[in-house]
């Protein structure tokens, strides 16, 4: 059953979503003005960037839109000089931008993968995370305070025949670098978590094969697919003071599907 935060668990806190657009990103976004916190959204999609911001404020959010790839650093130094200059320091991060890409639905085999569209997902799925820590790390070093949390996969812990190559590889990448990141931050009172969800119930998801969808479900446990809301939901307890212990994590929210 999905529930939303009755009181303002992060009022008073910045909080920046990358990929802010997509099924999983919107929920996020939405989860943290319902908690009180100030939201920074950056997304390469202008349109859909705006509109999203309209919505939040018109719900009582208060939501900056900063257009930005975030495979591109000097465009995520703008989004995050926009960010604080417009909501005030940024404390917590959530690396949320994915892509997958794929071929009428599948994915493509790594002998016929082209080095540009590798170096792609390379820069959106991994680099970008390098990218807004590096830029605001040393903000939450000086106050000694950070919540940062970045959206690994089950892919990344395990094959999976419905994804290529190049997103595994970022997402188990990303857990590598979790892990190093609170090694490294947890010193300066920053936690760094990820989560690994597994399928969740996305527009890009409802557009695969119903078959692959069934074949997933099927193999889940608790027999459904995810919900945007409950990866949300995770989000917002890692980075909440009830998880102020708990760093260097990788949670699953995946019904049980590939439990490692």
């Amino acid at each position: 059953m999905e529930t939303s935060p009755n009181t303002p668990t992060h009022a008073g806190r910045v909080v920046l979503v990358t990929g802010a657009c997509g099924g999983i990103g919107a929920a996020i976004a939405r989860r943290y003005v319902q908690a009180g916190a100030a939201v920074c959204l950056v997304d390469r999609d202008a349109a859909a960037g705006e509109a999203l911001a309209a919505r939040l404020r018109q719900e009582g959010g208060q939501v900056h839109f900063a257009q930005a790839d975030v495979g591109n650093f000097e465009q995520c130094q703008a989004a995050c000089d926009t960010a604080q200059s417009t909501l005030g320091p940024v404390d917590t991060v959530i690396n949320n931008a994915g892509i997958s890409p794929k071929r009428q639905g599948l994915p493509v085999p790594i002998w016929q993968m082209e080095p540009a569209e590798w170096r792609q997902v390379v820069d959106v799925n991994l680099n970008s995370v390098f990218h807004f820590t590096r830029l605001l790390a040393p903000g939450m070093v000086e106050r000694r305070y950070g919540r940062i949390v970045s959206m690994s996969s089950v892919a990344g812990k395990a094959y999976l025949d419905i994804v290529a190559a190049h997103y595994s590889t970022t997402k188990a990448a990303l857990i590598g670098l979790t892990r190093h990141l609170a090694g490294e931050l947890g010193p300066h009172g920053i936690t760094v978590n990820a989560l690994a969800p597994g399928r969740i119930d996305t527009p890009m998801v409802a557009g695969a094969p119903q078959a692959a969808n069934d074949a997933v479900t099927a193999v889940t446990p608790l027999r459904r697919l995810g919900t945007p809301n409950e990866v949300a939901d995770a989000c917002l307890f890692l980075t909440s003071d009830q998880a102020g212990f708990i760093t260097g994590q990788v949670i699953d929210v995946a019904g049980g599907w590939l439990m490692t």
